[in-house]
């Protein structure tokens, strides 16, 4: 059984920086697609950043330049460092990947169909 499990949300000022984890066990790690995505209050889960093998990584807009993802595959860990945090990215952060192990759009969160429990990264003005 697959499962994800993030860590290292917390409560930052804006400006500041945090590390998220998400320890991934139960499957072959380096071959899959791993996306972290992020919902705000009353708002849709969005894409924030995403894998694949081969260095080929994806951001939405409103990150590029702040955040960076990266994958440790000896460790079975997919990271998202968050730099210059904004009141904005308020937001419980998921930790995602589909079975099939790759996806046809990024930012299509029906085609995740493992997802972690979430981890909640707060940013005050």
């Amino acid at each position: 059984q697959v499962q994800l499990v993030e860590s290292g949300g917390g409560l930052v000022q804006a400006g500041g920086s945090l590390r998220l984890s998400c320890a991934v066990s139960g499957r072959t790690f380096s071959r899959f697609v791993m996306g972290w995505f992020r919902q705000a209050p009353g708002k849709e889960r969005e894409l924030v950043a995403a894998s694949w093998t081969g260095g080929i990584v994806y951001y939405t807009d409103s990150v590029k330049g702040r955040f960076t993802i990266s994958r440790d595959n000896a460790k079975n860990t997919v990271y998202l460092q968050m730099n210059s945090l904004k009141p904005e990215d308020t937001a419980v952060y998921y930790c995602a990947s589909p079975t099939s192990g790759s996806v046809g759009s990024w930012s299509n969160k029906d085609e995740y169909d493992i997802w972690g429990q979430g981890t909640q990264v707060t940013v005050s003005s």
